[in-house]
């Protein structure tokens, strides 16, 4: 079974997300959106005809979306069967989140590392 197939975004905690988001616009050209963070496009030999993504995105310092961790970042991991993946992640005794989310934007998953980072598992859209 395939596992990770590559990176779906990186967050991380900032005391101030609009003006460091401003500083990365204007000092390294991030085209940063009005939500915030910048999608980066692309396409690769294993989804030729879909457009895939990778998302950068400062998050305010207080967030709890990371938590439990106190880690001031989270990576998001792009995989092809999210419940799949998940189901084996607790069969081999991963801290695995009982949540999981289902949207247009994919599904989510949530497991901690032994260090007690939270990384997030996205299997994207259809065609993405």
């Amino acid at each position: 079974m395939k596992r990770v197939t590559g990176i779906g975004g990186i967050f991380f905690k900032s005391k101030d997300p609009k003006a460091l988001a401003e500083w990365y616009k204007i000092h390294l050209g991030l085209n940063v959106e009005d939500w915030g963070g910048v999608a980066f496009k692309w396409g690769s030999p294993e989804n030729p005809t879909g457009i895939g993504s990778t998302i950068w995105s400062p998050f305010k310092a207080d967030t709890t979306y990371f938590a439990p961790s106190n880690a001031s970042f989270m990576i998001n991991y792009r995989v092809d069967d999210l419940h799949a993946l998940l189901a084996q992640l607790r069969s081999e005794g991963c801290d695995v989140d009982t949540k999981v989310d289902e949207s247009e934007y994919g599904k989510f998953g949530w497991v901690n590392d032994p260090e007690g980072n939270k990384l997030e598992l996205w299997q994207p859209p259809e065609g993405q």
